[in-house]
């Protein structure tokens, strides 16, 4: 558990996304309902996110080390309007999405970094 007070979530979190989950989205013109790698929004609850890079960096360390990156995008999305929860997780708090990603919410999708 982290020794900081709860926050409020950011203006923007950070979504790793399988690149074929997210065109395909993309092209179907539906709201983004992946929660993680290989697991749907319905089978967890949320959606995981990172609030930084430094977050990011640690999640691909721990859950995509052996994904190549180019099958992997980021995903910018202004929390506006999301129903967004930092909860604990690792010692840290990380931002979850409960409910699907508009894909006008959506703001930037780039490649994710590649510090793995």
């Amino acid at each position: 558990m982290t020794d900081q007070p709860p926050s409020s979530p950011p203006e923007t979190v950070l979504h790793i996304a399988e690149r074929r989950h997210w065109e395909s989205a993309e092209s179907s013109g539906e709201s983004y309902a992946m929660s993680t790698r290989g697991r749907t929004l319905a089978e967890e609850g949320f959606i995981h996110c990172s609030s930084d890079l430094d977050q990011v960096r640690t999640v691909l360390k721990a859950f995509y080390q052996d994904v190549p990156p180019s099958d992997l995008v980021l995903l910018t999305v202004s929390a506006a309007g999301l129903d967004v929860r930092l909860e604990p997780a690792d010692g840290r708090l990380f931002p979850h999405v409960y409910g699907p990603i508009p894909l006008s919410a959506v703001i930037e999708v780039r490649p994710v970094p590649d510090t793995r």
